[in-house]
């Protein structure tokens, strides 16, 4: 095999440019070869925009029997996405998923369980891992040169959205449809790369308003204090109501400061560490030495299409992925406990109740006076997302 067929489900917003990605060639080892969605208008669009080479399907079960493709990417709601990897990775397929790994650990765990026996390549969109500056900033600190970590801080808050929107999409800003807010939809990513960099934390506290800027019942606003293993706090603050937003991440270890914001990553190196320079500092006022440099970067931030070329080169040569699908709960969990110390008003450890907070989920999901069927409406469309 020389090249990878890939056939996408879910031909939505994301799903369509994924797909054009493909067609353009912009993953030179992979071709699109079949398309899957629900809505006859999409497969119609699909049909006059990348003609009859691309099969089509209304329904998983054809798709997947289909053997029209060697790999499967899905694009769909975030609910479905360990639901459909498990029927892919079950067919044979290779497999990538868009984020989040899914909505619940408990999904998402039995999601890994069938992938690790599978024995294909299984991969999530976690695209911002190809960014220069998070991979220098992981270098730093997996390297030492950071020092022990003391304190994480991340203000993401550029998510502005407006009423318009949520209302563009029945599934959006809904218990039953998406799962949650702000933190399922915007902020995956941010989570991801809290953890790949920094490690994950051992407990949780959060603060939430639900629909506090917008008319929905998800979270809009969030603030969280962590606790890590070594005694490091971290604050993570998020939300979609604030304009202009801040993205600014800050990370203090025991040998200085790196702050990674407009594009750059700062480092305020020490020139003798802190724990160092308390023990044997007789000076009464002072501090460590510490020199402000501009670390520079280097690699292209080649975004979902270097996860793509990533995976079908995983497929094709045996690659080290990226992304791998695997690693998709360890951001959903810090989302579930940031979700469940809020629901419960209390601290939550890490590995968390994955029973308690699926109960609650689904006492929200029971109550919510928001769109109240759209969960039955979205098991059967895909390719909204």
């Amino acid at each position: 095999m020389d090249k990878v067929r890939v056939g996408i489900i879910g031909i939505g917003n994301m799903g369509t440019g994924h797909a054009q990605g493909l067609i353009e060639g912009k993953v030179p080892n992979a071709e699109l070869t079949a398309v899957c969605d629900s809505r006859s208008e999409r497969l119609e669009w699909a049909k006059e925009n990348f003609g009859e080479k691309v099969k089509r399907f209304n329904d998983t079960e054809s798709f997947f029997q289909s053997k029209a493709f060697d790999a499967v990417f899905i694009v769909t709601p975030h609910y479905d996405h360990p639901t459909l990897a498990i029927q892919s990775l079950n067919a044979g397929y290779h497999t990538l998923i868009e984020k989040p790994a899914g909505v619940f650990t408990k999904a998402v765990r039995e999601m890994n369980e069938v992938a690790l026996k599978s024995n294909k390549v299984f991969a999530i969109m976690y695209n911002q891992r190809t960014n220069p500056l998070y991979r220098k900033l992981k270098d730093i600190i997996d390297s030492g040169e950071l020092g022990d970590l003391k304190r994480t801080n991340w203000i993401i808050t550029d998510w502005y959205r407006p009423q318009s929107y949520y209302n563009s999409g029945g599934w959006r800003a809904t218990w039953s449809g998406e799962g949650g807010g702000v933190l399922l939809n915007q902020d995956p990513h941010q989570l991801d790369l809290w953890q790949w960099m920094c490690g994950m934390p051992k407990r949780v506290r959060s603060f939430m308003s639900f629909g506090k800027y917008h008319d929905i019942e998800v979270e809009d606003d969030v603030t969280t204090y962590v606790e890590y293993e070594n005694g490091a706090t971290g604050v993570f603050v998020t939300s979609t109501g604030e304009a202009p937003g801040t993205n600014r991440l800050e990370v203090t270890g025991d040998r200085g400061k790196i702050v990674i914001e407009h594009g750059k990553l700062t480092f305020w190196r020490l020139r003798v560490s802190e724990r160092e320079f308390n023990r044997d500092f007789t000076g009464g006022f002072g501090s460590p030495e510490s020199w402000k440099c501009e670390i520079p970067t280097e690699g292209e931030n080649s975004q979902h299409i270097g996860i793509l070329r990533n995976w079908t080169s995983a497929i094709l040569n045996g690659t080290e992925l990226i992304a791998p699908g695997i690693e998709g709960i360890h951001g959903l969990t810090i989302s579930n406990a940031m979700h469940l110390s809020a629901w419960t008003d209390s601290w939550v450890d890490i590995p968390l109740d994955e029973d308690l907070f699926y109960e609650k989920l689904q006492e929200r999901i029971d109550n919510s006076t928001f769109k109240k069927n759209v969960r039955d409406l979205t098991l059967d469309v895909t390719g909204t997302y």
